[in-house]
């Protein structure tokens, strides 16, 4: 999905959905990859985000991934110039070794198509005991909560497609996927009635989900 059209106005369609809150998404973890050396981040729009990552990570070495430029002009203008800013598709860019992958309402531009070797190219570019940052829109199961969300993915999707072009119309549940590649989650939390979520993934621990 290329944001260029509305890279200008992307905050403030987001803050008039959503206010902050996909803001407390992205940040919800953002303490415990404090120690995090080598660092891939993916999709995240306009950089606030990774202003705060850059901030908090002093001395790290971080690859920020965008396939929009006025995306990565914005970024860029953020978090300064201690990135290296790449602009490229995450389907094909070459990828090093890294031991934390970021992908901010990321993972639901893609279909199942596209979904399924993305996610496995990018968990064989993490390390042994790399961990994986996630904040996405989710469709809970049943009951009044489903029938909302619909409503809520429904309109997001049809807005990106007629501003950006985006193709995909449904989520792809992220989770078998990160768990085949031997991810599984260590800590969640959800919000707006189960469609926002945030999740901290490892691949060196078995600890309990909180």
């Amino acid at each position: 999905m290329n944001c260029d059209p509305i890279a200008p106005w992307y905050r403030w369609f987001e803050y008039l959905g959503f206010g902050h809150e996909l803001e407390r998404r992205r940040t919800a973890f953002l303490p415990d990859i404090a120690d995090a050396r080598r660092i891939l981040v993916l999709g995240d729009g306009d950089g606030r985000f990774l202003a705060r990552l850059v901030h908090q990570n002093r001395g790290a070495a971080i690859d920020y991934v965008d396939v929009s430029a006025r995306m990565l002009a914005l970024a860029r203008a953020r978090a300064g110039d201690s990135v290296t800013y790449h602009h490229a598709d995450a389907r094909t860019f070459p990828l090093a070794e890294y031991d934390l992958i970021v992908t901010h309402f990321f993972l639901d531009c893609f279909d199942p198509t596209d979904a399924e070797p993305l996610i496995e190219r990018i968990a064989n570019a993490a390390s042994p005991h790399a961990r994986w940052l996630i904040s996405e829109f989710r469709q809970p199961g049943t009951g009044w909560r489903a029938a909302w969300a619909r409503v809520w993915l429904w309109t997001l999707y049809r807005f990106f497609r007629i501003t950006t072009g985006l193709r995909t119309t449904t989520l792809v549940d992220h989770h078998p996927l990160l768990a085949r590649a031997g991810f599984r989650i260590v800590r969640q939390q959800s919000s707006r009635f189960g469609l926002l979520a945030s999740e901290l993934w490892s691949r060196s621990t078995s600890r309990d989900t909180s």
